[in-house]
């Protein structure tokens, strides 16, 4: 499996976001600066992800990623696309409930070319727990196969700190 980067671009407030091979933990802490700065830009208007690459997104992506939809929704009352020609992909975000925050296109209707590659940021042991542990409370609140599935890892990641 390609290890995984997550690509982005800015077009004039509209955010495309593409993730490519096996994205992992390892690049949650500079996703969540991109994150941050993202909603700070005056002329944030939308946000595409483009899953067509990825080969594995791991839960705290996916976490991070929910993020993001519940930001757009109370700030802008906005619902972002994701686009994903994987079946595999596909059923994880289904299982996850994205559906419901979210609108999944399966096709990739124009070829999308993001610009800067992000950087695995170094993060301290607690600093990764914290961000997992963010991660998974949102994927909790999603629906209730999420809170049993991740409900045991929360609770250990909350009784370390």
């Amino acid at each position: 499996m390609q290890q995984g980067k997550i690509w982005v671009a800015d077009h004039a407030g509209v955010y495309v976001i593409k993730m490519v091979g096996d994205v992992r933990l390892t690049l949650c802490m500079s996703f969540d600066q991109f994150i941050d700065a993202m909603f700070e830009a005056d002329d944030f208007a939308s946000i595409i992800f483009d899953l067509t690459s990825a080969e594995a997104i791991d839960s705290t992506t996916l976490g991070l990623m929910a993020k993001i939809s519940i930001l757009a929704d109370q700030r802008k009352h906005l619902r972002p696309v994701i686009i994903s020609t994987s079946a595999g992909i596909n059923r994880l975000l289904d299982t996850m409930g994205f559906s419901e925050i979210f609108n999944i296109m399966t096709e990739l209707p124009v070829p999308l070319s993001p610009d800067q590659c992000l950087e695995v940021c170094d993060m301290d042991e607690c600093a990764a727990r914290n961000k997992v542990l963010e991660a998974h409370r949102i994927l909790m609140e999603l629906n209730e196969n999420n809170r049993e599935t991740f409900k045991d890892l929360v609770k250990t990641l909350e009784d370390s700190n």
